[in-house]
């Protein structure tokens, strides 16, 4: 998208808000429903499963949870999440869940008006995020009450639908259609802007006599916040000397598409910012030679759109899928099914703990489990392996053409257990530990493995090793939020680093960041951040007195 000019934004004072959230996804959705004065409460008679947390609800029973410790509440708890908060949210939602139990939520909300936080959320689409773009017809990982939000149930909204006691995934459509008509029915339209899209995110300071410097090295006057005595911020993003004590403000800047190629510019000053951009924007690369070449893919609805254009077929070339995630494994079962070789090339061991498939039980994702079984079953033979690479992928070029002599057919697969499923595929052939050295230009591509080069003929590569968010509109692309600042931020080896209990960016007073960005990858869970930033923003609020008013107004 085209990035806002300066001279765009409309001059005069624009309007200043507690909180701005930018990402409409659930996240920001479960977010702006805490904030708009729903709180959760220990619901009468209920007990919970786990005796020590009951008996902490009990101490403060007519207390909301969100003016309650959450670090006492979530002392000694366990569960598939990283982040104590999350991991209590989902124990007051999912008693017992994780032990195969359905019960009904501990909690119960209740809504006060004059407890609102006025509020914007900014979405680039309608409420649900990337869950309108995903494929419609597959299942989610998660069973489908386990995406659900607070207050509204999941079958409520579609029907009742489940398809057996056993498996109640549901699809991206499904998914996607209950966010939206959640949104609906609580009354948080108010809050969410659509197709709106963030294009700088600065600190103010107030106090302060510093120039400001804006990004690409140009220089604009300070002025328009707050008071407007002394007010600059600082582009570089050093500290402020009044961060965290009510003297920071943050800029948010960006447009508005209406129609087509018609953009309104919009500019919003916050006190708070939420980052609930989510996980899903670029995907991943492998920084090889001629991965900008036509042929290499990095999403599964290319795959898809190549079959049902006619493009692909049994007598085609094999697809090249990288990747042992379920985004890799979606996309062998779209291929197996179609009848389209496949070679499968991924980095890890068969036998790796940390693959996906050894985490989910054979029950409920039976498609996964075939792959698994493929992936086991159908190694590569190694007997027509190029020589010996000393050097490593910088020799790839040079030996390229010898291993396209050797292998510029199709392998043959080796069957190493009697356990796969020969009627998914009869040409599928996995490469565990093997890595992509190049694609070159004639669609061959080489494979290095057990300190050999391989090199085949393809049709296509899909690249699906992940993907990482996007920060364009922060400093370094958000870089030194990271727990680790010297590397880009991943939502799986470079979370951004937040306080555990209240989900502030230890390196931003003010920043707060939630769902994949801290490394919450499930609905599940990254509800809990929600309640996390909730609570801190309604005590600070209170501490700071001041007033919380009726609900956001509508500024762009």
């Amino acid at each position: 998208m085209p990035l806002l000019e300066e001279t765009s934004v409309p001059k005069g004072r624009p309007p200043t808000l507690p909180v701005v959230v930018i990402g409409n996804g659930p996240s920001g959705i479960c977010l702006s429903y805490l904030l708009s004065g729903y709180k959760p409460y220990l619901e009468t008679g209920a007990v919970h499963p786990n005796p020590i947390l009951y008996q902490k609800l009990q101490q403060a029973k007519n207390l909301p949870i969100t003016e309650q410790d959450l670090e006492y509440l979530s002392e000694g708890l366990e569960g598939r999440s990283g982040n104590p908060v999350a991991v209590l949210f989902d124990t007051l939602m999912h008693p017992n869940a994780d032990f195969g139990y359905e019960l009904p939520p501990v909690v119960q909300w209740k809504r006060d008006k004059q407890q609102q936080i006025p509020h914007l959320v900014l979405g680039s689409a309608t409420p649900g995020g990337a869950w309108h773009a995903m494929e419609g017809s597959m299942l989610t990982i998660s069973l489908g009450i386990w995406m659900e939000l607070p207050g509204v149930n999941y079958r409520d909204l579609t029907n009742g639908k489940r398809r057996v006691v056993t498996n109640d995934r549901a699809t991206p459509e499904e998914i996607s259609s209950y966010y939206r008509n959640y949104v609906k029915l609580m009354g948080l339209q108010k809050n969410f802007i659509d197709n709106t899209y963030v294009t700088s995110v600065q600190k103010l300071c107030r106090g302060h006599k510093t120039q400001a410097v804006a990004k690409e090295g140009s220089e604009q006057e300070s002025g328009g916040v707050g008071n407007g005595e002394n007010e600059a911020f600082d582009g570089n993003g050093v500290e402020c000397e009044d961060s965290g004590g009510g003297g920071t403000l943050w800029e948010v800047r960006g447009y508005q598409r209406l129609q087509k190629d018609s953009h309104v510019p919009f500019c919003l000053f916050a006190e708070n910012v939420v980052l609930a951009t989510g996980a899903s924007d670029f995907p991943a690369r492998l920084v090889v030679e001629g991965e900008e070449l036509p042929f290499v893919l990095h999403s599964i609805s290319d795959l898809g759109l190549a079959v049902s254009q006619g493009k692909l077929d049994s007598t085609s070339d094999p697809v090249l899928i990288v990747g042992a995630g379920l985004s890799a494994a979606d996309a062998v079962l779209c291929a197996c099914s179609a009848n389209i070789p496949v070679l499968h090339v991924f980095r890890k061991n068969i036998d790796n703990p940390d693959l996906i498939f050894k985490q989910l039980p054979k029950t409920l994702y039976p498609e996964y489990h075939k792959v698994y079984n493929m992936m086991c079953s159908r190694l590569h033979t190694t007997s027509m392996a190029a020589p010996s690479v000393a050097n490593g992928p910088q020799v790839a070029s040079v030996a390229s053409s010898m291993c396209a002599k050797i292998c510029s057919k199709p392998p043959q697969a080796v069957n190493m257990s009697t356990n796969g499923d020969s009627n998914l595929s009869p040409d599928y052939t996995s490469f565990p530990e093997h890595c992509v050295v190049s694609f070159q230009p004639d669609r061959k591509c080489v494979l290095q493995g057990n300190n050999s080069l391989k090199a085949f003929k393809i049709s296509m590569a899909l690249v699906l090793i992940g993907t990482n968010p996007n920060l364009c509109f922060l400093k370094g692309q958000g870089q030194y939020l990271g727990i680790d600042p010297t590397k880009p931020i991943s939502c799986k080896q470079n979370p951004i680093d937040i306080n555990p209990f209240n989900f502030e960016c230890t390196k931003e007073p003010g920043l707060f960041a939630m769902g994949p960005l801290v490394g919450d990858n499930f609905v599940r869970f990254l509800k809990g951040g929600a309640l996390g930033i909730a609570s801190c923003l309604m005590k600070r609020l209170k501490k700071n007195e001041k007033l919380i008013g009726d609900g956001a107004k509508t500024f762009i």
